[in-house]
């Protein structure tokens, strides 16, 4: 079980966006990050989402809010990492599919078995 962080790689660049950059004691291995690119090749922002959720789901256990006299504190990290999540699926579900092409129209009358009349 390995972690790395190299941003030349696409298990260093979900762990940038996941914001699990520590290598001395990181959430996820490289081995479970790769797990999440394999379900959504092509895509960083959804195995990036993806991880984000299991994390949160892995958080609900620990309590989010606590009370010491007149001290109280609120994490919403829960709640923050699936903020985060949404809007990386947002993110990729508004790219386009794919991007406008440009026509080559320098060899138009190079196409074969049309005859051109100029």
């Amino acid at each position: 079980m390995t972690a790395t962080y190299d941003l030349t790689t696409s298990i260093g660049k979900i762990r940038l966006l996941i914001s699990d950059t520590s290598t001395t004691s990181p959430h996820f291995t490289d081995e479970e990050i790769q797990s999440f690119i394999d379900m959504y090749p092509g895509s960083y922002r959804l195995p990036a989402a993806q991880a984000l959720e299991a994390w949160a789901a892995s958080l609900t256990q620990n309590a989010d809010s606590e009370r010491i006299g007149d001290y109280s504190y609120t994490k919403k990290q829960v709640t923050n990492m699936l903020a985060v999540a949404a809007k990386l699926r947002d993110a990729e579900n508004t790219q386009p599919a794919m991007d406008w092409a440009e026509m080559d129209f320098v060899n138009f009358g190079e196409v074969e078995g049309v005859e051109h009349f100029y």
